[in-house]
């Protein structure tokens, strides 16, 4: 899917190395809660000498908090996950269109907003989870859930969580707007309880006997394979998956991605920034660190990722997904998905 990029991976550390005496300073706005991000942003700066101002918080928050800044927004970026965020930053006017030879190079255009205002620079797969014990026959698809078969075995979470708004506009694009809203509604009828909590829960709810079938992003998963997880790593055995799809479109993939904020004052270090993200290094960060699959193609993956095995990708255009979002949270609100 990508040409030269062992080539176009040494151009790039060679330029970001030749600019180490520069000065300047990055101001960044990030929802990216990880600890192993750290080690991003040291390197960054420490090739670069481009000092990092860092301000964490929500997604929504930072959304909020660059609309009210307006033009005195001191952010040059914005680092978010999921596609919807990355798309309502766009729609809000929050984002501006850059134009870098190495992103377009390194990103897979399908992980490109079609007006380069975002790039995505780490994925995650969203997967069917379940008892081995207990489910002979597993779910092959999303539609699958919706299967009566599977009444009162599901555990998923709200459909304020945006993992499932863009699963679920993702199904939209896809299958078209009625074969969606039956799917939301026969999830709903197939729910072991009502949705809450993270990931990691309806993880857990297997485990505790809540549920035998569960959806999640797969970092989540492979967590438990590299380090302690309570109430999971112990019995994580008993625990099997399916990447769904995988005759027709694949599994769907989430992102965490940035862009360069409309009003940013250091822009020029700003897509310097966005740059370092696509490089192996930090691609490899994002996979070691974080469990997460690399965006661009070629790179090695962590071993808690590697041991989940290899499986077809929805390769859609997510900024046609973005688009779908609203009428995502219209089926959710419509079937009752609380």
């Amino acid at each position: 899917m990508l040409k030269s990029t062992t080539i176009l991976a040494g151009a790039l550390v060679a330029a970001v190395a030749t600019s180490a005496a520069a000065e300047g300073e990055l101001n960044l706005y990030s929802s990216r809660h990880y600890d192993t991000d750290e080690r991003l942003y040291s390197d960054f700066e420490e090739a670069t000498g481009i000092t990092i101002n860092r301000i964490e918080g929500k997604a929504d928050e930072l959304i909020a908090r660059m609309s009210a800044e307006g033009a005195n927004s001191p952010a040059d970026i914005l680092l978010t996950v999921d596609t919807s965020r990355l798309a309502r930053a766009k729609n809000e006017g929050l984002l501006q269109a850059i134009d870098s030879d190495t992103l377009e190079a390194r990103v897979p255009g399908y992980l490109q907003d079609a007006d380069n205002q975002w790039f995505g620079f780490s994925q995650r797969a969203r997967i069917i989870f379940f008892d081995k014990a207990d489910v002979a026959t597993p779910p092959k698809t999303y539609l699958d859930l919706a299967d009566p078969a599977y009444k009162g075995q599901v555990c998923i979470r709200s459909s304020t969580n945006t993992y499932n708004q863009t699963l679920l506009a993702s199904i939209v694009t896809h299958h078209g707007e009625e074969a969606a809203t039956d799917w939301a509604k026969g999830v709903v009828a197939n729910m072991a309880r009502a949705p809450q909590a993270g990931d990691t829960d309806q993880l857990r709810g297997i485990v505790s006997g809540e549920c035998e079938i569960a959806v999640g992003n797969s970092y989540y998963f492979a967590r438990s394979i590299r380090k302690d997880v309570k109430g999971l790593s112990a019995d994580r055995d008993m625990i099997g998956w399916v990447f769904p799809a995988q005759d027709a479109e694949g599994a769907h993939m989430n992102l965490s991605g940035g862009g360069v904020a409309v009003n940013a004052p250091n822009k020029d270090n700003a897509v310097k920034f966005l740059e370092y993200l696509a490089s192996d290094q930090a691609q490899q960060y994002f996979s070691a660190g974080n469990d997460e699959y690399p965006a661009v193609p070629g790179v090695a993956l962590a071993p808690s990722i590697a041991a989940l095995g290899h499986f077809k990708p929805d390769d859609v255009q997510l900024s046609d997904v973005a688009k779908n979002i609203p009428t995502a949270q219209k089926i959710f609100n419509q079937v009752g998905w609380e």
